[in-house]
Order: C-alpha cells, then sequence, then structure tokens
C-alpha cells in the first residue's frame, strides 16, 4: 500500500513539473515568437525607411541642382516650355530654339512641385542628369530632349520595381527595360518614377513605402491606379509624357480620373521585358504598357517612337510592325459602335451624358453610330476576369503581401483573399439568396482547382475572344465607343468597389487596343441626378460605387475608344477624332 501511495505521489509531482515545464516551454515559444514577429517588424520598417530616405535624398539633389541652373539662367521661360505640346516641343528642340536644358530642368522643375501636393513620385533617377549631358548623340530621335516619366514598375538600372510591396525592395533592376532602352535612343530622358498601389492588382493608389497619391483637381480624390503616380504627374502639369501599365485599367482609369488621355496598346505590340507584374504566369488577361499625355497627339508620337527597329531587335518576340501613320492620319467616316451601359455597371450619369454627348458630334460628322453590347456579361466577370487573375486563389499576391503592412486603400479588396477556401465555398452557398453577385465572386475567388480547370479557363477565354469578334464583325463596325468610371473616386472607395472594373478590364481579356480621351466635366446637373441612382443589381456594391463619385463637381470625365486587335493605329485615329470634335464644339 505504502508502494502504491509512493507510486501516486510521485506522479502528482511528475505531473505537476510537467504542467509547469509545458507552460514554461509555451512561454518561451511564445516569447521566440514574439521577438521573431520583432525583428521582422523592424526589418520591414527599415526597409520602407531606407526607401523613403532614398527617395527624399533624390528629391533634395534635384532641387538644388534646378536651383544651381535656375541661378545660371535666369531669363528662362519656364511657363512657355511647360505650355508646349509634345508635338511643339519635339520640334523646337530639333529646331533649336529650344535647348534640352531649359526644358530638362523646367519639368525637373515642375515635377517637384506637383510632387509637393500630390505624392506621385516615387524618385528622381539621377542619372538623368548625366544623360543629359550626352544627350546631344540622340539628335535625330524622336523624342530628342523630352523628359519622360515611367511607372515605378518599368525597370531602370539600379533601381527598384517594388510594386508597392516591401517584399521587391532592395533588389535594384541589373538593366533597364526594353521600353527604356528604346525612349533612350530616341533621345527621351527617363527622369523620374512614379507612385502606384500596394501589389499592382488594385485602382487606387497608395501602398506602404511610399504613401498615397492624390487627384490634381480635388485632393479629397484618388489619382486612380495602378498607374495613378502618372496620371496624377502629368495631370498636374509635372510631366508631358509618361509610360504606365495597364492590366484592367490601369493606364485609362487614371488618365480618365485626372483629366488627361491614356492608351492601352494591344496586348505584346510593344515590349514588356523589364515591365514587373506583381506575379508572373498569369495568361488570361494580359497586361499592356503604353503611353500616358495631355493629348492624343502625344500618345501616337510615343508610340511611333516605340515602334521601331531597335525595340524588335531588343525584342524579338514583338511583331516587327512599325506605326501605320497612314491609318492614324485617315479621315474616312467610320462605322461605330456604341454602348451607354454594359450590363453590370450601370454608369454615373456623367458617364452617360459624356457617351451621349460624343455620340451626337460624332453623328453630326458623318459618321455612323450603332448600339453594340457585350456578351454574357456575368459570365464574363466571374469565370474569366476574376478567375483568370486569380486562378491560384489568390495565393500567390498573398505570398507577395507577406511582411508588408496592408495599406488601407488594399484593405477591403484582399481580406475576402486571405479566408480559406472552404470558408469562402461556405459563405457563396449560404449568401447565394441573398445577395447572388457576392455569392458568385466569392466563389470565383477560390480560383480554378486544378491544372485542367485551368486549361479549361483558358480554352474558355480563346472562345470568349473568338465570340467577341464575330459580334463586332456583325455589327459590321470599326470601332466602339464606350463608357471608362468616372469621375475620380473618393479615397478608400476603389478597393471596395471591385465591380466597377468591368467597362476596362474587358479589352485586356479581349487583348483589344482601347484608350481614353477628357470630354467633359461633372455638372450640378449630374451631381443631382445621382442622388437617384441605384445601380443594376441595387446591391451594396451599387450603392458603394454611388457614395464613391459623390460630390465631384467639375472633375473630367472621359469616354472610352476601342479597335479590334493589331489596329492600335485606328483606335489612337478615332480617340483623336472624338478630341478635335469636342475641342471644336467648345469654341
Amino acid at each position: 500500500m505504502e508502494n502504491v501511495k509512493e507510486f501516486v505521489q510521485k506522479m502528482e509531482m511528475d505531473t505537476r513539473v510537467a504542467a509547469l515545464m509545458t507552460g514554461a516551454a509555451c512561454a518561451v515559444g511564445a516569447l521566440v515568437l514574439l521577438v521573431r514577429k520583432g525583428i521582422s517588424h523592424k526589418k520591414t520598417n527599415d526597409k520602407i525607411q531606407i526607401a523613403r530616405d532614398r527617395r527624399t535624398e533624390s528629391l533634395q539633389q534635384a532641387e538644388l541642382a534646378v536651383l544651381r541652373y535656375k541661378e545660371s539662367r535666369p531669363s528662362i521661360d519656364s511657363a512657355r516650355i511647360l505650355n508646349l505640346s509634345l508635338s511643339e516641343l519635339t520640334k523646337q528642340l530639333k529646331s533649336g530654339s529650344l535647348t534640352p536644358e531649359d526644358v530638362f530642368y523646367s519639368y525637373m522643375e515642375k515635377t517637384l512641385d506637383v510632387h509637393k501636393n500630390l505624392n506621385c513620385c516615387t524618385g528622381v533617377l539621377l542619372e538623368s542628369f548625366d544623360q543629359l549631358k550626352t544627350i546631344a548623340s540622340n539628335k535625330d530621335g524622336l523624342l530628342y530632349g523630352v523628359p519622360v516619366s515611367i511607372k515605378e514598375n518599368i525597370a531602370y538600372k539600379n533601381h527598384d520595381s517594388s510594386c508597392g510591396v516591401v517584399i521587391n525592395l532592395d533588389q535594384p533592376a541589373k538593366e533597364d527595360s526594353v521600353l527604356v532602352q528604346v525612349l533612350k535612343r530616341q533621345g527621351a530622358i527617363p527622369f523620374v518614377k512614379t507612385n502606384l498601389p500596394q501589389g499592382l492588382l488594385n485602382y487606387d493608389c497608395g501602398n506602404p513605402i511610399y504613401g498615397q497619391t492624390v487627384n490634381p483637381h480635388n485632393f479629397q480624390k484618388t489619382s486612380g491606379g495602378s498607374s495613378g503616380g502618372e496620371g496624377a504627374l502629368v495631370g498636374g502639369g509635372g510631366s508631358v509624357l509618361g509610360l504606365g501599365s495597364d492590366i484592367g485599367g490601369s493606364i485609362r482609369i487614371p488618365a480618365a480620373f485626372c483629366g488627361i488621355s491614356g492608351f492601352k496598346p494591344t496586348a505584346g505590340r510593344i515590349s514588356s521585358q523589364g515591365v514587373k507584374p506583381i506575379y508572373r504566369g498569369q495568361k488570361s488577361v494580359l497586361s499592356s504598357a503604353g503611353p500616358m499625355a495631355k493629348d492624343v497627339e502625344s500618345l501616337a508620337l510615343c508610340m511611333q517612337a516605340l515602334l521601331c527597329d531597335h525595340m524588335f531587335s531588343l525584342d524579338p518576340t514583338i511583331p516587327p510592325i512599325p506605326f501605320n501613320v497612314q491609318v492614324y492620319e485617315s479621315t474616312k467616316p467610320l462605322r461605330i459602335g456604341y454602348l451607354e451601359n454594359d450590363g453590370y455597371l450601370q454608369p454615373s450619369p456623367s458617364m452617360v451624358r459624356a457617351i451621349r454627348e460624343v455620340k451626337a458630334l460624332l453623328e453630326q460628322a458623318g459618321h455612323t453610330l450603332v448600339p453594340y453590347s457585350p456578351l454574357k456579361i456575368s459570365y464574363l466577370v466571374t469565370e474569366l476576369l476574376i478567375k483568370g487573375v486569380f486562378a491560384d486563389g489568390a495565393a500567390t499576391l498573398l505570398k507577395k503581401l507577406k511582411g508588408s503592412p496592408l495599406d488601407p486603400c488594399l484593405k477591403a479588396q484582399v481580406l475576402p483573399y486571405y479566408l480559406p477556401k472552404w470558408l469562402k465555398k461556405a459563405l457563396s452557398f449560404l449568401l447565394k439568396p441573398l445577395a447572388s453577385r457576392t455569392s458568385v465572386i466569392l466563389n470565383a475567388i477560390c480560383g480554378v482547382g486544378s491544372v485542367s480547370d485551368l486549361w479549361e479557363q483558358h480554352a474558355a477565354v480563346e472562345d470568349y475572344i473568338q465570340e467577341m469578334i464575330a459580334e463586332w464583325r456583325r455589327c459590321n463596325i470599326d470601332v466602339l465607343l464606350c463608357p471608362v468610371i468616372g469621375p475620380a473616386f473618393n479615397h478608400l472607395y476603389c478597393g471596395r468597389v471591385t465591380t466597377a472594373l468591368t467597362c476596362t478590364m474587358i479589352y485586356n481579356l479581349l487583348t483589344f487596343p482601347a484608350g481614353v480621351v477628357p470630354v467633359t466635366t461633372v455638372t450640378a446637373e449630374d451631381e443631382q441626378e445621382l442622388q437617384h441612382y441605384t445601380g443594376i443589381y441595387q446591391d451594396r456594391w451599387d450603392r458603394l460605387f454611388k457614395q464613391a463619385v459623390s460630390q465631384s463637381e467639375g472633375l473630367p470625365v472621359a469616354v472610352q475608344c476601342v479597335a479590334l486587335p493589331w489596329q492600335d493605329e485606328l483606335c489612337l485615329r478615332f480617340m483623336k477624332e472624338v478630341e478635335q470634335l469636342v475641342k471644336q464644339s467648345r469654341k
């Protein structure tokens, strides 16, 4: 009996010791995790601070250089230089009536001023000061002496292309992107990099590294994205020509929000080598780099400069098709399809009015306008666009965001991505009778499931493209006039209203060239009519869209012009037609 008591006492003691040891082990483990988390947090903050300090230093150096130049050239007429269009600027640079130095320092000074108000730059490319000294060797280039701004994800040697995520910092490019090389060969001077949203897949323009970019027309509004820094800088007058990239409207939306023109070429028309995506391998919805400027003529000149033998030799995957000036300058009457509403997003009153006014101007000019509608729009959104971009259930995007604090503009958008697949599926099922659009989107962001499912999805994309081309031909149209979302959103709404992207993202999936032209501004009557906006689905997303575009009187509104693949020059010709008719109507 004594032995049993001793055994029990020993067991109790061992249990207490084990419990104490387990508790101690848990405490140590928790402490280790906290320490690791603290170290990781400090590393993240240190990386961010280094990037910010690098930007500040480049801005300060540029400011000192501008002051020195202005002191040496007190008679420089910067206001006159900044008022010239790109075509006028290039002519005066070629003739020698303007020097590249005067133009460069005028735009550098203006960029620094615009950035102070809009937070649109991620850093000055200080190498541009050295390039300026040797620019005479490229006097035959189409863009000789022109300062050009570039989106942060476009590679420039020895500079980061972070895409707004911390994991990509401290990985400077080993060489210039093909586009930067071609710009330099054509005599242009890439001089500043511009801001973008965290992770690129968002049409706002804020990230935890460089902060939020605001709209040049109203600081309470976003500049749009993902090429939002470009939109703000060009719209604010700090750049005569910029390069952005577009996977769902990322050139066209900020151009529309900021009151400038922007062009997304046919996918594959210009090189994407060195234009960094947030992740590679996604093939359903293709990205294109393209120009942003205050007028269409500047976009066309940029395309003409890029589509040259030098680009075709640097990147042999690009078809060697030079810019067709004859098509761009054609004046023959066009047969134009038009739509006010794609059946998924009810446009704002100003969007509808913009289409109607431009349609009337085109008809008065002798063009033929015919109604047009995209096919199977709900199917397109969930099965092709969302499942295409997030075929992996957003796993790769979340991996890229790991270690970064979430920017406020992205938070609402990505939080559902973090939910486990089973929970998303369950919520999708439960919400089906209550919120049909939320239900199908939750199901779509689960991804495609398997390799064979991905192949089926790719095949479905190919089928849809062919169906849309067949519909285009059935309507016998040359080009298409359609809305682009606008006016500029109030802050923090872009990530909450991802459903608004249909009117731009469809043309990335179709690979059609598309561009936007500002045509009007929001009126008091538009604001009054917005009060009666209900939306097509009359759900939370429609209510959020109404809130996003409210309080916008005076802000710019654009229309979108589209053509079939490889007919980029025709698309630009149509954009120029719209631009000229609008200007004439104002006179």
